[in-house]
């Protein structure tokens, strides 16, 4: 059986405005920021156990191929499950501090209590 090769943009070709884009989905900006703090990586179950116990695989990994055609993550076949890490080092030696800043800004979103109507 052959799969698929995994597509990983190189470096030079992520683009702000592809990263903000695959960000602006508030699941994809969750995994993230899980990923941020999981260095070993993650895949489906991982994932669905720590950001939304009721998301279906297909979208969990439909969320995963977004962030990696963005160039957020790389991707490893490991059976029939993909790891997923962050190019953390790379996308901090392309845009310096964005993706940190851009997960310390939702961090403080989060914590903000909700705005009364």
């Amino acid at each position: 059986m052959s799969t698929r090769p995994l597509f990983h943009p190189p470096i030079d070709s992520i683009t702000v405005t592809g990263l903000l884009h695959a960000l602006s989905d508030p699941v994809r900006l969750s995994i993230v920021r899980e990923l941020r703090t999981n260095c070993a990586g993650m895949n489906c179950v991982d994932t669905i156990a720590r950001v939304d116990e009721t998301m279906p695989k297909s979208t969990c990994s439909l969320h995963f191929q977004i962030l990696r055609e963005a160039g957020l993550i790389r991707s490893e076949r490991r059976g029939v499950e993909l790891s997923n890490q962050l190019r953390l080092a790379e996308l901090d030696q392309r845009f310096p501090g964005l993706l940190d800043s851009i997960l310390e800004a939702h961090r403080k979103e989060l914590a903000k209590p909700p705005r009364k109507k």
